[in-house]
């Protein structure tokens, strides 16, 4: 009973020790003035025009970096190797690989690379001059556009330049200068996206013709119940290499490269491309002829590989 009663006694000299401790100070502490930080947001008299100036800057920056994933996708390359990287997908029949995620990253590294010289020539004739303050703002904006403007115009057909201009019931321009920006960026989307489909539709043609000939090598063996693009995924993953992602990326960029003369090394690359087409049209019937037999001798060993 005596040890109960030496834990009682600690437990309350524990008890009363935090209580004086709470009297004697937290609850002054509490009970001084505490000051709660206030916010205000108002409208208030400027001291000098240029207060104004500089929220004008701040909203126009704000707005320009909303724009920016629309500036990113609309007015550059991104959209013509988005399109044809999904035309490959589907052409290889693999539904989700490689993912979205994956057609984005290589589209967007792409452009970037696409997109140098005129990034850096927007730095050079635009931004450097206005950091160090030897142009003003509004110079700086049409100086960071032109860049812009002249690789839209390259890459813009004059018949979807004409239909906006018709469609928007504008003048008939004298010089490129004399289009609208809001006219040109529709215009460039629209033969961007009619590119694309041309580049898909050159793509999807092999892989097109592989299936058919194993669809046709499997009616003709009687085996209709077997989907063709089980047989037919093999013999496009082997023909990748040739006919697909080296090729499709080599062409894009190529054209690019030619319009916006990135580095007149790269020129070269164009001719080993139609050397290439040429190529695979001059074997096109042989290909065909030994892809059949060689689809036509294993597709006979599957049933000895089952057994």
């Amino acid at each position: 009973m005596s040890s109960k009663n030496k834990k009682l006694e600690k437990i309350l000299f524990v008890l009363i020790f935090f209580l004086a401790f709470y009297i004697l100070f937290i609850q002054q502490a509490f009970s001084a003035d505490f000051l709660f930080p206030s916010l205000q947001i108002g409208i208030e008299k400027g001291e000098k025009p240029g207060d104004m100036s500089i929220l004008l800057q701040i909203i126009f920056l704000l707005t320009i970096l909303s724009l920016a994933p629309a500036i990113l996708i609309l007015m550059t390359s991104f959209t013509r190797l988005a399109v044809v990287f999904a035309f490959l997908r589907h052409a290889l029949g693999t539904q989700q690989t490689p993912s979205n995620q994956i057609i984005a990253g290589l589209a967007l590294f792409l452009t970037f690379f696409i997109m140098m010289p005129v990034w850096q020539k927007i730095n050079t004739d635009a931004l450097q001059p206005y950091l160090n303050e030897e142009i003003s703002q509004e110079a700086a904006l049409k100086e960071a556009v032109n860049p812009i403007r002249q690789f839209m115009f390259k890459q813009t057909r004059e018949k979807d330049l004409a239909l906006f201009v018709k469609m928007a019931k504008a003048e008939k321009p004298k010089n490129p200068a004399d289009v609208p920006t809001s006219i040109l960026i529709p215009a460039f989307v629209i033969s961007e996206l009619k590119t694309a489909f041309i580049i898909g539709f050159v793509l999807y043609v092999p892989f097109l013709i592989i299936d058919m000939v194993v669809a046709s090598v499997l009616l003709s063996m009687g085996m209709m119940m077997l989907p063709p693009i089980m047989i037919s995924l093999p013999f496009k993953l082997v023909s990748m290499p040739m006919l697909g992602l080296g090729l499709a990326v080599g062409l894009i960029v190529s054209i690019f490269q030619a319009v916006t003369q990135i580095n007149e090394m790269t020129l070269t690359f164009v001719p080993k491309i139609l050397i290439v087409l040429l190529a695979v049209l001059f074997f096109a019937s042989w290909m065909l002829e030994h892809l059949m037999r060689f689809a036509a001798a294993t597709i006979e060993q599957i049933p000895f590989y089952i057994r």
